[in-house]
């Protein structure tokens, strides 16, 4: 890639009149050596897969295993129809959304990693309610995944988007990060503002431990998500009027490379504190893996 931070990826747009959507589908071809019709085709088949994951986790009753979780999208999609809602329609139906593909992904269903399995609902949730409330093509919905894309790309490559190197911050941080950049995008803002939504998003999540209980990707992972995407409507709104990141983006993502390698271990996708060690946390831990025994 000809940018590794996000700062020369601005420049690189202003210099070449491109979106960040436009910039990475360039890049990626490059890098690639395919086509850019090639990469949009297959950037095309995960949004397919990402508004799948959205209905099946809106309409069917599938739970996983454990028991531990399910049910919980459509309960909020429910009370989306049948009161008013303190965040407003929109913004709830991103959550119930985001919870939905979340579920999905604890039921072994498929989902797209964005950037990882256990952040997999935000993005969705955020594309997929908004395409519905703006009324935007899907060839629309592509460009905006390639800007998320090129942001996660740049937090890759200078911090973590692993809960288990840099906790949760890493993992639903990033992807808060990547949805309100690119939403800023998708809804007409400049790559300035796209990269400042990007601060104010990661700075909002720093110092997010990894604390699965049970050591699954459900608890408190799936709500973590429903919650991540009301944040990246949030920081993408802060943006668009004109709030800036006073602190530098690029040097957000550095503070959360520093804030990740100074977590305790025990707070890094261990389930050996936070919340997997609260009193219930242990007991559920307990109860699972005395069922594992006694299946064995």
């Amino acid at each position: 890639m000809r940018f590794s931070s996000l700062e020369q990826m601005i420049q690189l747009c202003v210099e070449e009149s491109v979106t960040i959507g436009q910039l990475m589908i360039t890049e990626q071809a490059a890098e690639t050596g395919t086509t850019a019709a090639q990469v949009i085709e297959q950037m095309t088949a995960y949004y397919e897969v990402m508004k799948e994951a959205v209905t099946k986790g809106i309409e069917d009753d599938s739970k996983p295993r454990s028991g531990l979780t399910g049910g919980d999208a459509k309960r909020v999609h429910t009370y989306i129809q049948n009161g008013v809602v303190s965040l407003g329609t929109e913004t709830c139906t991103a959550m119930a959304y985001a919870l939905a593909v979340s579920e999905v992904n604890a039921s072994m269903g498929r989902i797209i990693a964005t950037p990882t399995a256990g952040s997999c609902g935000i993005i969705p949730g955020v594309f997929v309610s908004s395409q519905e409330r703006f009324g935007w093509s899907d060839e629309h919905m592509v460009q905006g995944l390639f800007s998320a894309g090129a942001i996660g790309y740049v937090i890759a490559n200078n911090s973590f988007v692993s809960g288990a190197e840099g906790g949760c911050q890493a993992e639903v941080g990033s992807a808060i990060g990547m949805a309100a950049g690119a939403l800023v995008e998708l809804r007409g803002g400049t790559p300035e503002q796209a990269v400042h939504a990007v601060g104010l998003a990661l700075k909002n999540s720093l110092g997010l431990i990894c604390d699965p209980v049970g050591g699954l990707v459900e608890i408190p992972c799936i709500v973590r998500n429903g919650f991540g995407a009301v944040t990246a409507m949030a920081a993408a709104d802060m943006a668009l009027a004109g709030v800036r990141s006073v602190i530098p983006s690029d040097e957000v993502i550095g503070v959360m490379l520093e804030v990740g390698s100074a977590m305790p271990e025990k707070h890094r996708e261990t389930a050996m504190g936070g919340l997997a060690q609260t009193p219930t946390g242990k007991k559920i831990m307990k109860e699972l893996y005395g069922r594992s025994m006694g299946k064995g």
